[in-house]
């Protein structure tokens, strides 16, 4: 198992949660005196054929080649395990555009790796509705089983969000979406990363005929959630029945209580200055004259 020092605990820090680490060189005074960014020539660098047609077919479907950068820097990184120099050398070739561009994308987002962690990944979902489905102790029983069995050249590690809330607790597995997990799961998922199977066959999100257990007529998540007829209490609510609450018209009690403002004009939150009727009268004639 592979976890990248950027998701180690600080160190001295025993309360950080994780560490960032920033891309190579952020803290280096800029090198004006180098030659600008060139664009690789396309004659010069070996691009395999398939990852040349892959990138071409991305920046066919966008009107501007930039628009592609994200699928031909993943592509590249399928293809070679991670955005190395030389994947990014091969992606600025046929995209032609200079590698610094590309390195400054592939620095900013979290999928696109630029270490060699491990060719395959395991991403956890840790985010708000999978936390509430217990995902740490999930990605913690796989963290474990992977240890025990000696899981290699896998990075595995938690993620903020991977947007399939409706099968939390889940994780991706070299893309393919799993769930919803439990501890119980975590051994056989590494035994097949491990053997090179397909990890749960049929409870991926893209296996043909996946369903949600519930779907099925399984049962439900015991998930948290709000009563069905909420308690009415002073700090707000749902009213259960409006008929069965007599609840008394407001009174203004005070003496010379004004009386109700004027409604206020449309797209602004000005009623204006309350005018009597016979002035506005006589003030709308003197315009007139």
């Amino acid at each position: 198992m592979n976890e990248p020092p950027e998701r180690m605990q600080a160190a001295g820090d025993e309360g950080a949660l994780r560490a960032t680490a920033l891309p190579p060189g952020w803290d280096e005074a800029v090198r004006l005196d180098e030659d600008p960014a060139t664009i690789p020539d396309p004659a010069s660098v070996e691009v395999p054929a398939d990852l040349r047609a892959e990138i071409e077919g991305y920046m066919a479907r966008y009107p501007d080649r930039h628009s592609a950068v994200l699928p031909a820097l993943a592509a590249a990184q399928r293809v070679h395990g991670w955005c190395s120099e030389q994947a990014i050398d091969q992606v600025a070739a046929v995209m032609q555009v200079t590698p610094a561009y590309l390195s400054s994308v592939a620095t900013f987002y979290d999928m696109l790796r630029t270490s060699p962690i491990g060719s395959r990944y395991v991403y956890v979902c840790t985010s708000v509705a999978c936390h509430l489905r217990n995902a740490k102790s999930v990605y913690d029983a796989i963290a474990a089983e992977a240890r025990e069995q000696g899981l290699e050249d896998v990075e595995l590690r938690e993620f903020e969000c991977l947007g399939a809330c409706d099968m939390a607790p889940m994780a991706s597995i070299d893309g393919r979406y799993v769930g919803p997990l439990s501890e119980e799961d975590a051994g056989e998922l590494v035994s097949a990363l491990r053997e090179g199977r397909q990890a749960l066959p049929g409870r991926g999100l893209s296996d043909p005929g996946y369903r949600l257990p519930w779907e099925d007529g399984g049962a439900a998540p015991d998930r948290p959630g709000p009563p069905e007829e909420p308690d009415v209490h002073p700090a707000g609510g749902t009213w259960k029945e409006a008929e069965l609450l007599d609840v008394p018209p407001a009174e203004d009690t005070r003496e010379g209580a004004p009386p109700p403002p004027e409604p206020l004009s449309p797209g602004t939150s000005y009623a204006g200055e309350r005018i009597d009727p016979a002035t506005r009268d006589r003030e709308e004639e003197e315009e007139e004259r």
